[in-house]
């Protein structure tokens, strides 16, 4: 049973992780420019969700290891020391920042920050992903690389248990794609289709007898190394196998899932966020959990949320 976290609506929400030793769930509000989380134990009377204004989009963070956040904003990727606190740049990529920003990334389990980009006019393949790597920072900039390209709008990044397996979409192409990752390197190799869905039919809307599965956006690993990605305007997750096998569908109660994440103190809440924004006015009324977050106890375990190193 899908239940939503009490005053967590937003217009888009992006970027879940569980924070274990704080015992919360954060997440962002892209268009709504904020950092949410939660305080004391969901659903019980002492709960409340916080939030941190932002002065322009937020695209994708992770929890730091020494404390605070790294967050990618429209023009670059910067890091603060606490709730609330200063940010302060430490990278930035040569994009136009009219019409593209960052967008979906989390950090690796040797605590890099991967950020994908997105180009918000849709007119062209020229959004990439990039990884940040502050671990051996005296003082020198970190080191921001290009990894991949050739999408318009980055999602579902998520890194196999094992960490030989980098997977990563592009919502627009319905695709996401795989490549082999050599983690101590840092270098990918052999790129390929992971899955590839059909295009949205023309004509269609969650009202029409045209079928439409959705399209791949934000995604998370569990622990047995299966694959779950939301799937945009689907209503629902799906869930693959290493080698590529849908093996489940999980139907949820908002048109529009954004990214999963697993949390709690077992890793076996699975936490979904979602969008409301631009969403008609009967597709919010059948759907009232449209932008909130929504958690359900699953058997599956997930994956604890890695930390940026700095």
């Amino acid at each position: 049973m899908w239940t939503s976290i009490e005053d967590s609506l937003c217009e888009l929400g992006e970027s879940p992780f569980w924070h274990p030793e704080e015992r919360s769930l954060y997440w962002l509000d892209i268009p709504g420019r904020a950092v949410l989380r939660t305080r004391g134990d969901i659903g019980s009377p002492e709960a409340k969700v916080e939030r941190w204004p932002l002065s322009t989009e937020p695209g994708c963070m992770a929890p730091a290891r020494s404390g605070g956040l790294v967050i990618a904003l429209r023009d670059g990727i910067y890091r603060a020391r606490q709730w609330g606190g200063e940010l302060v740049a430490m990278a930035r990529v040569e994009h136009d920042v009219s019409t593209m920003r960052f967008n979906d990334g989390k950090c690796d389990a040797l605590g890099r920050f991967w950020a994908g980009s997105i180009n918000e006019a849709k007119d062209r393949a020229n959004a990439a992903l990039y990884c940040l790597d502050a671990r051996s920072n005296t003082g020198i900039s970190p080191t921001i690389t290009q990894m991949a390209n050739q999408a318009t709008t980055a999602n579902g990044l998520a890194f196999s248990p094992d960490a030989r397996t980098l997977y990563w979409a592009d919502t627009p192409a319905h695709v996401v794609r795989a490549w082999d990752w050599d983690a101590e390197g840092n270098s990918l190799s052999h790129a390929r289709v992971f899955q590839q869905f059909d295009a949205k039919p023309e004509g269609w809307s969650p009202d029409s007898l045209l079928r439409y599965g959705g399209r791949p956006d934000g995604a998370t690993i569990d622990a047995e190394g299966y694959y779950w990605v939301a799937m945009f305007e689907g209503a629902q997750l799906l869930r693959f196998s290493p080698s590529g096998q849908q093996v489940a569908a999980v139907p949820v109660p908002v048109q529009c899932p954004t990214m999963p994440c697993f949390g709690g103190d077992d890793l076996k809440t699975l936490f979904v966020t979602s969008g409301r924004k631009g969403r008609p006015a009967a597709e919010i009324e059948q759907r009232p959990a449209s932008g909130t977050v929504i958690s359900m106890q699953v058997e599956t375990r997930g994956l604890p949320v890695n930390f940026f190193e700095d």
